[in-house]
């Protein structure tokens, strides 16, 4: 007698907001059999990554689920709704069917779906997971603002800014570029913090790359006092660092 198949649960990587940047991996999966998942803030609340599929001309399948995940660092708050979410996961997949889970940006990537992922194969070791990769939003804002990020050998890192401007200015020490996610808690010290080190007009900020109300700023003064969307960064170019040797070689045979 014939096994039952299992489905898998796949993330759809579809990029920071321009629907242009949904790679042909992520496109062929969204046109499958695949049931759709994605997630919003709370039950009833629009989905980011939804619009942005909806942006590309996609028909939303009357079957799509919302998965809801709270925006909150509880922890225990959030294992309830992963539970909740992978529970829903697992009773679709043990139909044998596929699912699509909707993400914004790069599922590798400061994700909720790691969560779900893990909470699934807690519950089921069995049951398998995939990760289509997709652009990143620093990436994506670089792009916009027709600058790299890095050159040549410079070091680069991303943290989120909730750990403190003493953490970035120590990490201004050590990388030529930082970038820093979810900055609207502590926008007024970074602020501070850049026009001490006088690294405002080496430094931009970005708001929902790549979407329709994107909003890109060079004159990081001009923030003062405002109210930065939750999905906005800044990246902080260091161009006064103090490079150290590096180790070269050709990887010659003696």
């Amino acid at each position: 007698m014939a096994t039952k198949k299992t489905g898998k649960l796949i993330a759809a990587s579809l990029g920071p907001g321009d629907p242009g940047l949904i790679t042909r991996e992520a496109w062929a999966v969204l046109n499958s059999h695949c049931q759709w998942l994605y997630p919003v803030k709370k039950t009833g609340a629009e989905s980011f990554a939804l619009d942005i599929v909806k942006r590309a001309g996609l028909d939303v399948p009357e079957d799509a689920l919302a998965l809801a995940f709270p925006m909150t660092h509880d922890i225990a708050i959030l294992s309830k709704y992963w539970l909740e979410a992978a529970e829903t996961v697992i009773e679709i997949l043990k139909s044998g069917r596929d699912a699509v889970f909707l993400v914004e940006g790069d599922a590798s990537t400061y994700s909720t779906f790691g969560h779900l992922a893990r909470t699934v194969k807690a519950l089921d070791e069995t049951l398998e997971t995939r990760v289509i990769a997709g652009v990143t939003s620093f990436a994506a804002a670089a792009s916009c603002v027709n600058k790299p990020l890095t050159e040549a050998d410079d070091t680069m890192a991303v943290i989120p800014a909730g750990y403190g401007v003493k953490v970035v200015e120590r990490m201004l020490q050590d990388f030529d570029t930082l970038v820093l996610m979810k900055v609207k808690p502590i926008m007024e010290q970074l602020l501070d913090l850049l026009e001490q080190k006088q690294l405002l007009q080496s430094s931009y900020f970005i708001e929902r790359a790549g979407t329709p109300d994107e909003k890109i700023v060079t004159d990081l003064q001009t923030l003062r006092h405002t109210r930065p969307h939750y999905l906005s960064l800044l990246v902080i170019h260091n161009p006064h660092r103090e490079h150290g040797e590096i180790i070269r070689g050709c990887g010659k045979k003696k």
